[in-house]
């Protein structure tokens, strides 16, 4: 048993629990090593207080599932079978308190599991988890800089095919392109690029506007590699832009490295967004800052802490997040920069290191 179940098993025996099942593949993969997509196909790990923990894994996933975890017992059903007499054979029926993932399982799923394993009461173990997932180790965090340096080449590459015409759809279908090329298993979330008037929309959605001097070009893009996110971006020009977008760029470059500055272990998450928004709303531009300054980066792109000015929980080494301030004018373009961090013991680590000073591209 690893350390991070034996973390679970003290949580289960502080809480009253004897059972507990993941069925959240990522978390699977968090806990046992084994990162697999069963579609529809039913996954778990589970355990008994007092008992390893067990694998039930599709047939067609036998071999992977005992290679990445050869320390634990693995059960295997088959498309015909029912995964759930499964599970209660492996549990041997009886669950007592059950401690379950309540932002994972389905209805569909949990009315199963009352159909096949005997419990009284279930228990949320998100919290559990969360608690655990905050604090990155040195070895996830070797994981998520590798992302970093694959999205960091992805979007080098991705710069380099920018050209007067060229349309927002086919430098996505280039940068996704570059993410399998250069060794990534896949994007992060749907890669976005934008241009001109779309870059005032925080979540705009990449077509077939074409590319024209004076246009501002916003890449925000990410890969997964080995099991963790990264998630960059950067804000260019193509040909000389307006002064007042030149204003704007300034204003978030400066929120972006205000925020960095104020980041060590013991401060307030809201802190450091207040100190992003308070760098945007002196300059003016308040109303067109309209969203968190970050998010938690790790085996999701999007994960806890969210960084924003009501978060009044502190800041503790291993935390890996995004500072990524915006301010978006309608009908005239917007600018965003999000770097990767770490906080460290004393302070912070900038994981991204492509540049960010404003770059006019010909």
């Amino acid at each position: 048993m690893n350390s991070k179940w034996s973390q679970l098993a003290r949580h289960m025996q502080d809480n009253g629990v004897q059972t507990l099942l993941i069925t959240d593949p990522k978390h699977i993969y968090y806990l046992t090593g084994f990162l697999s997509e069963p579609h529809e196909r039913f996954l778990a790990a589970a355990m008994t207080l007092g008992q390893e923990p067990v694998l039930i894994v599709p047939a067609l996933d036998e071999e992977a599932a005992r290679a990445a975890s050869d320390t634990m017992h693995v059960y295997t059903h088959e498309d015909t079978d029912n995964p759930y007499l499964v599970l209660s054979q492996a549990l041997k029926g009886s669950a007592g308190t059950i401690a379950l993932e309540k932002n994972h399982l389905s209805v569909t799923r949990f009315e199963a599991l009352q159909e096949h394993l005997t419990f009284a009461r279930y228990r949320d173990i998100g919290p559990w988890l969360q608690d655990m997932r905050v604090r990155k180790s040195p070895e996830e965090i070797i994981k998520i800089k590798h992302a970093v340096d694959l999205i960091e080449k992805v979007l080098q590459e991705g710069v380099s095919k920018v050209r007067e015409g060229v349309t927002e759809n086919e430098l996505v279908a280039e940068i996704e392109y570059q993410i399998r090329r250069l060794g990534a298993d896949g994007p992060s979330f749907d890669s976005m690029v934008l241009f001109g008037e779309k870059t005032a929309l925080p979540h705009g959605v990449p077509g077939t506007r074409a590319l024209k001097h004076g246009d501002m070009v916003m890449f925000d893009i990410g890969v997964y590699a080995d099991g963790y996110a990264s998630d960059i971006t950067r804000t260019f020009s193509f040909g000389e832009p307006a002064p007042e977008l030149v204003r704007v760029y300034n204003t978030v470059l400066e929120a972006n490295e205000a925020a960095i500055r104020a980041i060590k272990p013991g401060v307030s998450f809201a802190s450091i967004d207040l100190a992003a928004r308070r760098v945007i709303e002196d300059a003016g531009y308040g109303p067109y800052f309209m969203h968190r300054l970050g998010h938690g980066l790790g085996i999701d792109v999007h994960e806890y802490p969210s960084i924003h000015n009501q978060n009044e929980d502190h800041l503790q080494e291993g935390n890996v997040f995004t500072v990524e301030p915006g301010v978006y004018i309608p009908n005239l373009g917007g600018v965003r920069i999000e770097d990767d961090i770490r906080v460290t013991a004393d302070g912070v680590e900038v994981l991204t290191s492509y540049p960010k000073n404003l770059t006019i591209l010909e």
